[in-house]
């Protein structure tokens, strides 16, 4: 691969005061904290990989986002677990939202696409109180 193909240049306006380059990772990060920011979303979904790296206390932004560049521009993969009882509908426009919105304001980065895949149900797991009578 060549060296194009690990960056985003910005556009050619900003070319008289140097070259801004954006990192892959960045735009996986930056994804992540934006889908994982929406009501209803419960966690992202990583790979085996990002499950190692978590257990040995390494924490993973980008978990759960795949960024890729092609030759029509950038599209964005996100997997989400959703929590049970929302609309998933709903929920995945406003992740779509969210990280269009985000990756606007933060990069001025237009993508081609952002699809949105729902792997799971997260469900509300009830705590059980049991009291103990005290003489």
């Amino acid at each position: 691969m060549t060296e194009k193909n690990h960056v985003i240049d910005m556009e050619e306006q900003y070319a008289k005061l140097g070259k801004v380059e954006i990192s892959p990772e960045v735009i996986e990060v930056i994804t992540g904290l934006a889908a994982a920011e929406v009501e209803g979303v419960a966690t992202m979904r990583g790979n085996f990989a990002t499950g190692v790296a978590e257990k040995l206390g390494r924490k993973s932004h980008g978990k759960g986002v795949k960024v890729d560049l092609g030759q029509d521009g950038i599209s964005v993969d996100v997997y989400v677990v959703i929590n049970y009882g929302v609309s998933i509908p709903d929920v995945a426009k406003k992740v779509q939202d969210n990280i269009h919105q985000t990756l606007r304001t933060m990069t001025a980065i237009d993508l081609n696409a952002i699809n949105v895949h729902v792997v799971g149900i997260q469900l509300e797991t009830q705590q059980v109180v049991v009291e103990t009578a005290q003489d």
